[in-house]
């Protein structure tokens, strides 16, 4: 069994301050994958934020308290990709790739859309590039798990308001149309979906009114996957019983093992 981990922390050291790293430490994680860390590394002092038996990287962001991704690991990667040439990604903090023998696992924050007419703007303009990257991780010898907050969902069942949220960022149709194409021509797999369809399973909950406690609701935060992956997730976890960020941690078995 292979065990991921991928959460949006909403920033690393308010999470740790929740209780996020003492929950962590009893999930037996093969690799964890961290978006929105809003830090720099050398601001990240406290031993907590490099858990025992994980080798850590972190890719920060450029601009103080903003973005930026992580990824722990309990085997030790051949390779870390940090870096794609690509602005909006590199300054941002947006990727990073771990390479194991036969496998790659990427941790990916996809820029919102959601703040103003701009933001929408900076969103689609990452969707397409990404879209190619996409279809070029396709083409190598490997398979890839894509962890990430996608901040876009893709089905009517991935949030709790769907018909009034046609016309906003994160479920306007051509942000589904993009997905569909992830999914219909480059076939990657959204392992989640391959493991349950059940109604009512959201990762993101808005601060404002009572969204968390009656559940209203958005599957922002999930792992695609290549073809050769397709029906290993053995079982999937949204964990919310205690609250570490606006996003919950997501948890898939995969049914693979790494050859050393």
């Amino acid at each position: 069994m292979f065990r991921v981990i991928t959460c949006n922390t909403n920033g690393i050291r308010a999470a740790e301050r929740k209780g996020f790293f003492r929950w962590l430490a009893k999930q037996r994680a093969d690799v964890v994958c961290i978006q929105e860390i809003k830090a720099k590394e050398v601001q990240l002092t406290d031993q907590a934020f490099y858990p025992k038996g994980y080798h850590c990287f972190y890719n920060e962001a450029e601009r103080p308290g903003y973005a930026g991704t992580a990824v722990f690991a309990k085997h030790k990667p051949q390779r870390v990709i940090t870096r794609l040439d690509w602005d909006i990604v590199d300054s941002e903090g947006r990727y990073l790739q771990v390479d194991f023998p036969g496998l790659s696992v990427v941790s990916l924050y996809v820029p919102s859309g959601s703040a103003s007419p701009i933001a929408q703007g900076r969103k689609d303009g990452f969707m397409e590039p990404f879209y190619d990257h996409m279809a070029a991780l396709r083409r190598k010898r490997r398979e890839f798990i894509i962890c990430a907050d996608w901040n876009t969902c893709h089905q009517n069942i991935d949030l709790k308001n769907w018909r009034s949220n046609r016309k906003n960022s994160g479920f306007m149709p051509h942000e589904r149309e993009w997905l569909d194409r992830i999914y219909d021509d480059l076939k990657w797999v959204d392992i989640f979906r391959e493991i349950t369809d059940q109604p009512d399973l959201y990762t993101w909950w808005s601060n404002r009114g009572q969204a968390w406690a009656n559940n209203v609701g958005w599957r922002l935060d999930y792992m695609l996957a290549t073809p050769g992956l397709s029906g290993k997730g053995l079982r999937q976890s949204i964990y919310r019983e205690e609250r570490f960020s606006d996003h919950a941690p997501l948890t898939i078995d995969f049914d693979l093992s790494l050859d050393a």
